[in-house]
């Protein structure tokens, strides 16, 4: 296990305990702010009006995640459905992100599914793109399933994950290019054990610029989600060396994270999308930001000790 792999399994190892929890939700919250754009979606829109001033679109995404009971998971669906509607009065692209275990993925796959089917029926009036987001290991296949049983009932305006970190995320992309599916290639945030994840880093780089060549050589649009600045490079020369048009993709990118780059890459003429979450449920989306860079560690260590 290299040290990127050794530092994200210690910190997210550490952020299951209740005192470091609590102490970060009470006097962290400052710092969060740097990835969150607020408690309410009044907040995220106005991030997205900040954000179209630089040309970069926005995923809004409301957090939250594995939902214990059925009210749980309509509740998280009437909000998503108030997102939707809200996003769709604004004149810019719209663009959601979800998590089937939002919507009870957990609980039951027919509950997830039905669910969907409504949030996507919703997006569809208002010309809304609804990203299934991929979670850990053991939902993966549960995802998939879903994904397909919604575009067999006719809904073309969704897609999915798949991260670069899994071993079995290369064939899972193959089975994806008959259905033309949406594809998202993270290189992934949980923590996974050797028998199903890459450990070493330079083995989940590889394989992320595999998935993103593969997806673009066989017609899939894609979003190739990565703040790595080589891998960036790599996929600007690559895509043009090849013809492949910039409709043909997008580069993605979290809020408060290169905010520099991000604007650069739209001033060049990319289609660039910033993932903007939202709502009070963000401290596991936190703790998977601060596992990604040493950095970050720092950072909110600082802001603890100043209060």
């Amino acid at each position: 296990m290299d040290f990127n792999q050794s530092y994200r399994s210690f910190v997210l190892a550490i952020a299951q305990n209740k005192g470091i929890k609590n102490l970060v939700l009470t006097r962290g919250r400052n710092f969060a702010r740097r990835f969150i754009a607020g408690d309410t979606l009044e907040e995220a829109l106005r991030v997205v009006e900040a954000l179209e001033r630089d040309r970069i679109h926005a995923i809004l995404d409301l957090l939250g995640e594995m939902v214990t009971s059925e009210a749980e998971a309509r509740k998280f669906q009437g909000e998503i459905v108030r997102l939707v509607q809200a996003f769709g009065a604004l004149p810019y692209p719209r663009y959601v992100a979800l998590k089937l275990t939002q919507l009870g993925l957990d609980l039951s796959e027919d509950l997830a599914f039905a669910l969907m089917q409504e949030i996507l029926a919703e997006a569809r009036k208002v010309d809304c793109f609804v990203r299934i987001d991929m979670e850990d290991s053991p939902r993966v296949e549960a995802t998939l399933r879903v994904y397909k049983r919604l575009r067999e009932a006719g809904f073309n305006n969704t897609g999915v994950v798949l991260q670069s970190y899994l071993k079995r995320s290369e064939q899972d992309l193959q089975d994806l290019i008959p259905l033309r599916t949406p594809v998202r290639i993270v290189k992934g945030a949980y923590k996974e054990p050797p028998e199903v994840a890459f450990q070493d880093k330079r083995m989940v780089d590889a394989q992320f610029m595999v998935l993103c060549k593969k997806a673009l050589e066989n017609g899939l649009y894609t979003a190739i989600a990565s703040h790595d600045p080589q891998i960036i490079q790599e996929m600007k020369r690559w895509t043009a060396e090849k013809g492949i048009g910039r409709e043909c993709f997008e580069f993605q990118l979290l809020y408060g994270v290169r905010r520099d780059e991000q604007k650069k890459l739209a001033a060049e003429g990319y289609t660039v999308r910033a993932y903007v979450p939202y709502g009070t449920d963000w401290y596991p989306y936190f703790s998977r930001r601060i596992a990604e860079r040493p950095e970050n560690l720092l950072f909110v260590a600082r802001s603890l000790i100043q209060g």
